[in-house]
């Protein structure tokens, strides 16, 4: 597999575990559960919570993966030979997202789930994930590019036009 295509699959996975990411936290906001592990990082009892912490645990616990799969899509995407400035741009801007998310989900959890934080917290993802998404697009859309431009293309389109202007 080249390098563009397994970055199309990895930037396309991590918007998929970032999308379960943001569901489940609004899982997490709406039931309340939130402070069901009033300490952060870990919940009480440790690394392996008891029943009553496992839906935030797993909302920590995917939380860490998907800050991690972010942080390697950027990489990737720097590392790419065919990423653009604002394919790059974007994933810096993505990762940098994590970072606040992170920070501001500390706070939050420390603060009680005060309202305006929980809210710059989802306004904070949003921008993440609107990251994202312009970096998955970008890259596909570049692939399909440097699709079109390779030379095997354009000599099939040269000789299907050639075959056209001589049926004429």
């Amino acid at each position: 597999m080249n390098y563009d295509k397994f970055l199309q699959i990895f930037s396309i996975g991590t918007l998929c575990v970032l999308f379960s990411l943001m569901t489940l936290g609004g899982y997490v906001s709406s039931t309340g559960v939130g402070l069901s592990c009033p300490q952060w990082p870990l919940c009480p009892q440790g690394l392996i919570p008891s029943y009553e912490f496992l839906i935030e645990y797993i909302h920590r616990t995917i939380a860490a993966t998907t800050g991690l799969l972010v942080f390697l899509t950027m990489v990737f995407v720097l590392r790419g030979r065919h990423s653009t400035k604002p394919t790059k741009l974007f994933s810096i801007i993505a990762a940098a997202a994590v970072v606040g998310q992170i920070t501001l989900g500390a706070i939050v959890i420390n603060e009680k789930l005060h309202a305006d934080l929980v809210t710059a917290h989802l306004g904070l993802g949003l921008i993440l994930y609107s990251s994202m998404i312009f970096v998955v697009i970008n890259i596909f859309y570049t692939n399909v590019n440097l699709k079109s431009l390779q030379p095997s293309n354009l000599s099939s389109q040269d000789s299907d036009s050639r075959v056209s202007f001589s049926n004429k």
